[in-house]
């Protein structure tokens, strides 16, 4: 994986606004994203804590990236509302995204990350659950520090 955001180690920030199709006004969000070490078995797992404005409390996803190809990965996510969800997902030297689709729990969406020339990265991502909740997320994301120790 050529993305430092699943390659090292570290914490990770972000923030943008999100679109619910519920709200009729735009929410800002900010989110901090912890990647943790790689186990003995290639599982890369990261910890995404997030905050929308006018909402008490935060949403956290447990993020779990494996299989890694020369462009492909699988990804899991548990979050506490939804459940555990394994996606796929796809990365070249300029991008990485993931997506969740054709599930038993009725929700699918994607999320792509682009990389930027100063080493931040712009987010675009939309979900939609079975009820027809649509989210759509855009923002930015950059690397919290420094850290130098690869996870590989």
């Amino acid at each position: 994986m050529p993305h430092d955001f699943i390659s090292f180690r570290g914490s990770w920030i972000g923030e943008g606004k999100i679109i619910l199709n519920m709200v009729e006004e735009d929410l800002t969000f900010c989110t901090v994203w912890n990647v943790l070490d790689q186990d003995f078995s290639g599982i890369v797992t990261s910890v995404q804590n997030i905050q929308i404005q006018g909402l008490a409390e935060g949403i956290q996803n447990e993020m779990q990236f494996f299989d890694f190809t020369k462009d492909t990965f699988s990804v899991q996510m548990n979050n506490q509302n939804i459940g555990n969800i394994l996606g796929k997902g796809v990365f070249d030297t300029r991008m990485f995204a993931w997506e969740f689709r054709g599930n038993d729990l009725k929700f699918e969406g994607y999320e792509l990350y682009t990389l930027q020339e100063d080493g931040t990265y712009l987010l675009k991502g939309e979900y939609v659950s079975s009820d027809q909740f649509r989210t759509q997320i855009e923002g930015r994301i950059w690397k919290h520090g420094e850290s130098e120790e690869r996870t590989e």
